[in-house]
């Protein structure tokens, strides 16, 4: 797409970068954000390689302030923003019995707040390039296990779709399944020796609690992205898609 603009939270890692570099193969411009910048400059290398100019923001979406800074930085490099992917956030996978209160807030912070405030603070461009917003979240959204509340109650996705069907933006949300990313690797190879078994064993033991042949890989999670805010897609709004190898059984 010619003079579009999407901006991508989470891009220094796993999914973030995935579709950040996928992306850059349809848009002439990907706004990268997140904490870490030396990550954050990889992405946006690749980002340019594959087609696109990148702009590196390397905030904290938990600061109230961050949002406004993303959207006013963008639109004065821009004059633009198409789409809006909302992928950052890590939320602990602690039993709703065991979650504290600060782990509550820790995980809203950035996962909910974060992306709400985002979203918000954007919603006028959009609305101007009739553009795009995925909100990403996870399986238990709409299969919750107690293992997972946290992950299953940050979904603001249909919310902001209905006000979207309105103001002519599109709103959809991914669920994904398990992803192999650099995050799972650091879970994996501390609940290993946590539980007394060697890592390949519980990585397999996931498989098998999952019931899944196999992880899925970021770039396959970044292909549905892709299309959700693509032309193809754009009858598709307040829809919460998952791609989880069957993990839920829906058919």
């Amino acid at each position: 797409m010619t003079d579009s603009v999407a901006i991508v939270t989470g891009a220094s890692q796993g999914i973030g970068r995935a579709s950040a570099v996928r992306l850059a193969r349809d848009f002439s411009a990907i706004v990268l954000v997140a904490r870490n910048l030396a990550h954050l400059n990889d992405t946006a290398a690749q980002v340019k390689a594959a087609g696109a100019e990148p702009l590196v923001l390397d905030l904290d979406l938990r600061e109230p302030a961050s949002a406004q800074i993303v959207v006013s930085r963008t639109l004065e490099r821009f004059g633009r923003i198409d789409a809006l992917l909302n992928i950052a956030g890590a939320v602990p996978q602690i039993d709703l019995f065991e979650m504290t209160d600060q782990q509550w807030d820790d995980g809203m912070a950035l996962k909910l707040h974060g992306a709400r405030r985002l979203t918000l603070s954007a919603w006028d461009a959009l609305k101007a390039a009739r553009g795009a917003v995925v909100l990403i979240s996870g399986n238990s959204a709409e299969s919750p296990k107690a293992p997972y509340a946290a992950v299953g109650t940050i979904n603001a996705a249909k919310a902001f779709s209905d006000r979207g069907l309105k103001d002519g933006v599109q709103v959809n949300s991914v669920l994904p399944g398990p992803v192999m990313t650099g995050r799972r690797r650091s879970y994996l190879a501390k609940w290993a020796p946590a539980h007394k078994v060697n890592l390949e064993d519980a990585t397999q033991k996931f498989l098998l609690d999952a019931g899944i042949g196999r992880y899925g890989e970021p770039e396959e999670i970044a292909e549905l992205m892709a299309f959700l805010v693509s032309p193809s897609a754009r009858w598709m709004t307040g829809a919460a898609l998952r791609m989880d190898g069957g993990e839920v059984k829906s058919i």
